[in-house]
């Protein structure tokens, strides 16, 4: 009897971040329709999390359990050192485990927010190395790229793309990305984003008179190399922000904020607490389904986390973007939305509120719109699911050579 394919997924996953863990839901849902006695576990940053939603075995990513904590005494800095060099044989016992593994969406390579090269960038090299050196077939599967400034971080994420066995990518920047840091892409494919492949759930049916409008928020501080001013820009963001919710309030619209992250949780108590109105309310969201249920209730949205923008353009929400990276304007563009963009960095609540009316003057339009693109996302990502079978699980009698694509 042929034993069950051992399959391992891979990443953030399980530490609050929704869009990750929507990338996992959505691979995992492919896994158990198209491969249902596989074997699935995971590696990830919070097994407990894991386990408890998703129902699979969960490994902690790291073998030092203060790894995103700052480092300032002389024993904390050792004993993360220590789990750098545990972490190398760690990663690869595990890896050795399995058949295939899969590292599910989410921005695994991209800096756009700040990263640090010793950090996950260190921990996807050692999880690709690995794969290579024992012959367990890795793939990257919708994942998102940018090009990279900071050097150290910049070679990890190339090698780790090239070790690779399968990749594609969300969106065609992200490939271009890759081909820029010297990665060959000839092979690679880009698809919509996983979480395009999530149930949509039904959407209200937009009334007469102004209906709520969704904010969705981020502790947002710039990006990578952001981090001289970063302070700088977070106040704009957020004072920005408040005008904006301010100035809805004042035409009697109900707010419902929003979050993607656990630690976005601070930016809505500001704003509660700026606004002081019963119009303004948060949910709090625990998975995209939530988010979607939210949006699809809503008139419209305004949001700065990609997957937010995601969970709004999949329920056909007319959606502006508080884009902090080319990732979202690309987003916006491939769903018809791309003039409703707005620099995050640079938000000026007067020019958000004019851009947010002519948002809702086209709804009817913009909803329609989104329905097309909608479809021909859904029909493109179960393309990649295709794909992903005829690379990933080959017949019997292949072997673990058959998936290399691209000699280190």
């Amino acid at each position: 009897m042929k034993a069950a394919t051992r399959v391992g997924v891979f990443g953030l996953l399980g530490s609050g971040n929704l869009g990750n863990d929507g990338s996992l839901e959505a691979v995992l849902g492919y896994l158990r329709a198209e491969h249902p006695a596989a074997a699935v576990d995971a590696l990830c940053g919070g097994p407990e999390a894991v386990t408890t939603r998703f129902g699979i075995p969960a490994t902690r990513l790291h073998w030092y359990r203060g790894e995103y904590r700052t480092a300032s005494r002389a024993g904390a800095i050792a004993s993360k050192g220590l789990g750098k060099l545990v972490d190398v044989f760690r990663t690869a016992a595990w890896v050795r485990r399995h058949d295939v593994v899969i590292v599910p969406g989410m921005g695994v390579l991209e800096a756009t927010l700040p990263l640090r090269p010793w950090g996950f960038p260190y921990s996807l090299f050692l999880l690709c190395a690995s794969g290579r050196l024992l012959g367990t077939r890795v793939a990257l599967v919708g994942v998102g790229a940018a090009t990279i400034g900071n050097r150290p971080t910049r070679a990890l994420v190339r090698w780790s793309a090239r070790l690779a066995a399968y990749r594609s990518y969300r969106d065609a920047q992200s490939r271009d990305a890759m081909r820029a840091m010297g990665v060959d892409t000839s092979r690679d494919e880009v698809y919509p984003d996983l979480a395009f492949s999530l149930p949509t759930p039904p959407t209200s049916a937009p009334s007469d008179s102004p209906g709520p409008v969704c904010v969705g928020v981020m502790d947002f501080h710039g990006g990578d190399d952001d981090r001289a001013r970063a302070e700088e820009i977070h106040r704009r963001y957020l004072d920005g922000t408040i005008r904006f919710v301010r100035a809805l309030v004042e035409e009697d619209r109900p707010v419902r904020l929003l979050t993607g992250d656990e630690c976005d949780a601070s930016v809505v108590a500001a704003i509660l607490a700026a606004v002081d109105s019963p119009l303004v309310t948060a949910a709090e969201p625990s998975s995209l389904a939530d988010l979607m249920k939210e949006m699809a209730a809503a008139d419209s949205v305004v949001a700065i986390r990609y997957h937010n923008l995601i969970c709004a353009l999949k329920t056909g929400t007319p959606v502006l973007a508080l884009s902090y990276a080319a990732k979202s304007d690309a987003l916006m563009a491939d769903m018809g939305l791309g003039a409703y963009c707005h620099p995050a960095r640079e938000l000026d609540a007067d020019r958000l509120l004019e851009q947010f009316r002519a948002l809702e003057r086209r709804s009817a339009e913009l909803r329609q719109t989104l329905s097309e693109r909608n479809l021909a996302a859904a029909e493109r990502l179960q393309q990649q699911f295709t794909d992903l079978t005829a690379a990933l699980f080959p017949a019997a009698d292949h072997t673990h050579a058959h998936a290399t694509r691209e000699a280190p």
